[in-house]
């Protein structure tokens, strides 16, 4: 219902801007003063606002990620390179101002709206709400509408294109800048609804890439980047002859699909005799269309590149300096949407998942806005496109989290298969101490996050959008792909109406099933409910606090409150999930008064004690200051992965969820101060209660203990991964991760000594002692950790890049209590005992530490030859296209070419260019 009141509400805004343009009339000298988003408040010498810069309130606005907007009007942004009193823009400017009214409407009626805005085809981009446009460090606003994925989506039916590109001799230096700056922005208007494929030609054809020898590959965000590379690696040489490669590319597109097919000829002329090329593919029909970019400052090919456009449905430009590609280029854009403009089309179009400023996965719903001048008709005058985001946390609350179990979860994936929401993906990763997108973070298939789906059902079924249900036995890797849990998920999904997405949901056997209700009062649940131990799970809807303005500013427990004592009773609020929770807040409320007594007969050591139930309730009781904390980040909003968020459960409560009853679960949170204190409270745990008996840590080597800790982790990891080899106490689980960063690094280790030596003395006797570990750790913990991927010192440090990887993960076989064993190694032999510690998920480790066993372990990346890297970049999974196509209209006005008329090329003309082409080269 959301999405569609979205798409309602864009519709909503074209059909306004189409009625302000029909009542319009162009005026070439008009001059109208508007709000220039970047001079907005700004002043002169004498403390008068500049022109196009008048007073513009701003004040800051939580819906609006705390920016400072204006939300009682709208405007306007214009790029650098588009001059911002050009009559075309002052004349566009003037008839959106409609639009200002209905932007106020729609967030009043639906106050979940984020950005609204009109993209115009002149290059101005209207914002509601207003906001101040900052340039770059250069004072350059290089955003441009036109560019985004929403436009072009929106503009354009999807479509297959071919760009050939000259490299002969006479396309050197300046030229071939200039053409590989074309190349790069058509590529950037393309979206994974789209083919492409890229052929440069002198005396011969040649593909870019060679793996893509004949076929169309899809133009998502892997393959573009791929092309780029390539392409700026091209070199000139020889003769251009482009009668092959328009052959060649006749042909591969005939293989393609029936919507929208184009060439796009990237040259400094043409010579050649190429009639007969078009009448033998592409005449009488003309569904191919060919556009031309004549590059250089030499006219003397000019009316033969232009005749190839005029004469086969495409658009003549010449570009002459790398200034005037963005513009040309955007020209084909126009000519693929007349036939959808004429025929007064509006697709409605939602676009593959983005990332916003504050780092938010959205998506677009987007509409063209047509000119409905019965005058310029034929023409199909694009006049831009309306849209609106859309958070794609808004979509998955479709699925309440308390109603799926410990982990159970909801996820979203397009028509291409690509995922839009799962909590499994993770399109972040660090670099230093920033947080960035990955390069591909939204072109990860459904299939590498649902790997257990080794045919493919799953993904499939999802992207022909039917309906239906599917039982698959999984590893899950939890606590960021370091705990393997053995589950039984049934998949339930179904596709969106009015959309191009899939919605799937995910219930584990054994949790979500069945629901457990108690009663309580009101007021006995309110009392328990407002004690300072407790939290409920502020990412969950409790209540709608998007709905009415007044409410933004509530949390969910002050919405809940408000809303039980009656004092906001319009507030929409989820009965059931309240009444779980105030039975939960009642249950659990002697723990207070326990955990304190508690304190008062144990030794000193605890630090938290918390609590969480399925309604996504929490009591946490702190037992020291954050300053003494060692875990300082545990149970913090910087710990979302032990908090209950939108996505999962806490990875405490689920492991708990499949801990055998009765057994107490050990878990070390994930950070960098727990990774320490968790090994060092489990050390001294250990000690001070199984081994009263054994001789102590000495101060001095327990402080040198604590400064070498994560040495001691990967040395046990390391002693681990032998005595599995030696003994099978534990079970290999293979995981996969097909999202990992990894180091682009060529250069090879400084020959570091392993990260521990247990020659070294000061570690000889606290080896010999015990080490203690979580058998849910699992070994692959660290194994799975990013500086393990690089377990010796770099001479450099390179970028990261995607990668795929397999790693181990291990399970400990619970029927084995104890063992002991001799591991060999070299000319000594180290002993170790394994014993496995009563009611836990602990393990006692026993080794003897005279003897270096350690070996070298890492990751295991993926490694594809040449054949193996090709297929899997052309590999082309199920995917549905788009319904619509728009690719002809009997009206459309294709003389507008570029300029010229029809043009019928002379024998005398073509001979004078051929003879010139030799004289040049």
């Amino acid at each position: 219902l959301g999405l569609k009141v979205k798409k309602n509400e864009v519709s909503w805004l074209a059909d306004t801007a189409e009625d302000a343009d029909l009542y319009h009339e162009f005026n070439s000298t008009l001059t109208f003063d508007y709000f220039n988003s970047m001079l907005i408040n700004t002043m002169d010498e004498e403390g008068n606002f500049i022109e196009l810069g008048g007073e513009f309130p701003l004040e800051e606005n939580e819906h609006f990620n705390r920016l400072q907007v204006n939300t009682l009007m709208s405007d306007i942004q214009v790029p650098t390179n588009v001059y911002n009193k050009d009559p075309d823009i002052l004349n566009g400017v003037y008839m959106s101002e409609a639009l200002n009214d209905v932007f106020i409407s729609n967030f009043q009626k639906d106050p979940t709206l984020t950005w609204q805005y009109f993209g115009s085809s002149t290059g101005f981009f209207r914002l509601y709400p207003g906001i101040k446009w900052t340039p770059d460090s250069n004072g350059v606003v290089a955003f441009d509408c036109r560019n985004r994925n929403w436009y072009i989506q929106a503009a354009t039916s999807p479509k297959d294109i071919i760009i050939v590109v000259d490299v002969s001799g006479s396309m050197k230096g300046l030229k071939l800048t200039i053409a590989k700056h074309t190349i790069n922005t058509i590529l950037d208007t393309l979206g994974e609804n789209d083919f492409v494929n890229i052929i440069a030609y002198t005396d011969y054809v040649r593909y870019v890439e060679p793996c893509f020898k004949g076929t169309l590959v899809q133009a998502d965000l892997d393959n573009r980047e791929h092309f780029k590379l390539l392409v700026e690696e091209l070199q000139v040489k020889g003769e251009g002859k482009v009668k092959k490669a328009m052959k060649e590319s006749f042909r591969v597109l005939n293989e393609g699909s029936l919507c929208n097919q184009a060439i796009m000829l990237i040259t400094d002329g043409a010579m050649e005799d190429f009639q007969s090329v078009f009448e033998e593919f592409n005449w009488p029909d003309k569904k191919v269309r060919v556009f031309t970019y004549l590059i250089g400052r030499d006219m003397t090919f000019a009316e033969s590149v232009k005749w190839i456009a005029c004469n086969n449905k495409g658009y003549y430009t010449h570009i002459n300096t790398l200034a005037d590609v963005q513009e040309n280029v955007m020209e084909y854009l126009h000519v693929l949407s007349r036939p959808m403009v004429i025929n007064h089309d509006h697709d409605i179009i939602w676009t593959e998942a983005y990332m916003d400023s504050s780092l938010l996965l959205m998506t677009t719903v987007a509409m063209p806005v047509f000119s409905k001048k019965k005058e310029t008709l034929s023409h199909g005058i694009l006049l831009g496109v309306v849209g609106t985001d859309v958070p794609l946390l808004e979509v998955m609350m479709l699925a309440p989290r308390y109603k799926l179990g410990a982990h159970g979860y909801a996820f979203l994936v397009t028509n291409n298969g690509y995922i839009l929401a799962h909590p499994d993906l993770r399109p972040l990763y660090k670099d230093g101490k920033k947080l960035k997108p990955k390069p591909n973070y939204n072109s990860v298939d459904l299939s590498e996050a649902e790997w257990e789906d080794t045919e493919e059902i799953l993904r499939t079924a999802m992207v022909k959008g039917e309906t239906g249900t599917l039982t698959i036995d999984v590893r899950s890797a939890v606590d960021k792909g370091k705990r393997p849990l053995f589950l039984k998920n049934d998949y339930f999904y179904t596709t969106i109406n009015e959309t191009p997405f899939s919605f799937g949901m995910v219930l584990t056997r054994g949790h979500g099933e069945y629901v457990f209700f108690g009663n309580v009062s009101v007021e006995e649940g309110l009392h328990d409910l407002q004690q300072p131990d407790l939290t409920i799970a502020d990412g969950w809807t409790y209540c709608e606090t998007d709905i009415d303005p007044h409410h933004r500013k509530l949390s969910q427990l002050q919405a809940v409150v408000r809303y039980l004592t009656g004092k906001e009773p319009d507030l929409e609020c989820d009965e059931i999930l309240l009444q779980q929770t105030l039975f939960d807040a009642v249950v659990t409320a002697p723990l207070e008064a326990y955990w304190t007594a508690l304190m008062l007969s144990v030794e000193d050591g605890i630090e938290t004690a918390f609590l969480g139930t399925r309604s996504g309730l929490m009591r946490v009781t702190r037992y020291s200051g954050i300053e003494k904390r060692k875990g300082k980040n545990f149970l913090t909003r910087a710990d979302k992965e032990n908090l209950f968020t939108v996505d999962h459960f806490p990875i405490w409560y689920r492991l708990a969820a499949e801990n055998k009853p009765g057994q107490f679960l050990y878990y070390v949170p994930d950070d960098d101060v727990n990774k320490a204190i968790g090994v060092q409270m489990s050390l001294d745990l250990l000690e001070r209660k199984f081994l009263a008996t054994t001789k102590q840590v000495n101060n001095k080597k327990y402080i040198a203990l604590q400064d070498k800790i994560t040495h001691i982790w990967l040395f046990t990891l390391q002693l681990f991964a032998l005595i599995v080899l030696h003994f099978s106490t534990l079970c290999r689980v293979t995981l996969y991760d097909y999202q990992a960063m990894c180091k682009n690094s060529h250069h090879h280790s400084s020959g570091a000594r392993p990260l521990l030596s247990v020659s070294d003395p000061q570690y000889r006797s606290v080896l010999v002692s015990v080490l203690t570990f979580l058998l849910e750790f699992n070994i692959c913990g660290l194994w799975h950790n990013d500086y393990l991927a690089d377990a010796h010192r770099q001479k450099k440090v390179e970028s990261m890049v995607p990668c795929n990887t397999e790693y181990p993960g291990f399970i400990y076989d619970s029927t084995i209590r104890e063992t002991n064993s001799i591991i060999k190694c070299g000319r000594c032999q180290k002993m170790f005992v394994l014993q496995q510690v009563v009611n836990s998920n602990l393990v006692l480790l026993m080794v003897q530490a005279d003897c270096d066993c350690s070996p070298s372990i890492g990751l295991n990346f993926f490694e594809h030859n040449a054949t193996v890297k090709c297929n899997r970049m052309k590999s082309q999974k199920i995917r549905r296209r788009p319904e619509s196509c728009h690719a002809y209209h009997p009206h459309e006005n294709a003389k507008d070419c570029g300029g010229a008329c029809e043009i019928s090329i002379s024998v005398a003309l073509f001979f004078l260019s051929l003879v010139t082409s030799l004289a040049l080269r």
